[in-house]
């Protein structure tokens, strides 16, 4: 079995480089970058370190993705909670979403409301404006975003996003790993 490319990107998903994941393992660059292209094996308790380096278990690497169930979600399957300090709301479109890969909501923000905080983590964050507008804020950065407008970035600065319009916005947010 060719287990190189799974390996990359599983490594790509935890944000590690070669040399990074290669000090986590006690291993080479040079052995990790021959077992992504599939021209050295590792041993069992090499490929269960590496694993383990990277969070996760050999079980769950793997897994057949092919055998993972597809599920529907029905709307009133989401779950709401309004802040109204905040003058926010979050609608958690997949209910148990904490215990996947990523984690999709549907943010609400009321005319002069904003998101929490969200301080840096280990992962990505992608938004798309479905109504009105936005003003993303990452540290000193702000960029403002409105109906069709994407936002995509690496979770490594505080985050949160505020509207100053007269307006109400709705935004997709899609976490990973999740973190609302």
């Amino acid at each position: 079995m060719q287990i190189g490319d799974k390996l990359k990107r599983l490594r790509l998903r935890t944000h590690l480089t070669q040399e990074e994941l290669a000090i986590r393992c006690d291993l080479s660059k040079g052995f990790i970058s021959q077992i992504e292209r599939d021209q050295s094996s590792p041993s069992i308790a090499t490929l269960v370190d590496i694993l383990e380096c990277m969070g996760t278990t050999p079980a769950e690497f793997f897994r057949d993705s092919a055998a993972q169930p597809t599920v529907r979600y029905r709307q009133d399957d989401a779950y709401t909670v309004d802040d109204d300090e905040l003058k926010n709301r979050i609608t958690w479109i997949i209910p148990d979403a904490q215990k996947n890969d990523m984690e999709p909501i549907l943010l609400t923000l009321r005319p002069g409301g904003r998101s929490e905080e969200y301080g840096p983590h280990a992962g990505e964050v992608f938004g798309y404006v479905l109504s009105g507008s936005a003003t993303l804020v990452r540290g000193d950065d702000k960029w403002k975003v409105k109906k069709g407008d994407s936002i995509y970035y690496i979770a490594s600065r505080p985050y949160h996003l505020e509207n100053h319009a007269k307006s109400e916005a709705q935004i997709l947010w899609v976490s990973s790993p999740p973190s609302f």
